[in-house]
Parts: C-alpha cells; structure tokens; sequence
C-alpha cells in the first residue's frame, strides 16, 4: 500500500520537502504520492507527508 492525497489538498509542497523516499512529485493536477516508491514511511510511527500536511488531506491508500 501507499499513501495518497485525497481533495483538499493546497498544493503547499509540504510534504514533497518530508518524503524521506522522493515518492512525492508535482503533476499538472497537483501532488501525488508513487505507490511504487512509497513504503508509508515504515518503521516509523505516524508518515512524514501526513506528519507535514497542514490540511490533513494525505491518508492510507487502498
């Protein structure tokens, strides 16, 4: 699984800057999250796009 930004999103790039995995990127639509690359932040408590997000739009995908 990965994490994916859902509506609400400012387009701030906060969590571009977070990623420890560089799986957040820029589209023409706005941020998403790469689920190839993305590990939700493993070993770790709380993912540092979620941690970073000052809208709470980034969320568990499926």
């Amino acid at each position: 699984m990965a994490m994916l930004i859902a509506g609400g999103c400012i387009a701030c790039g906060a969590c571009l800057e977070e990623c420890p995995e560089g799986a957040v990127s820029e589209g023409e639509e706005g941020f998403y999250i790469d689920a190839e690359i993305c590990n939700e932040c493993e070993g770790l408590e709380i993912a540092q796009c979620v941690e970073a997000c000052p809208v709470d739009c980034i969320t568990k995908g499926d």
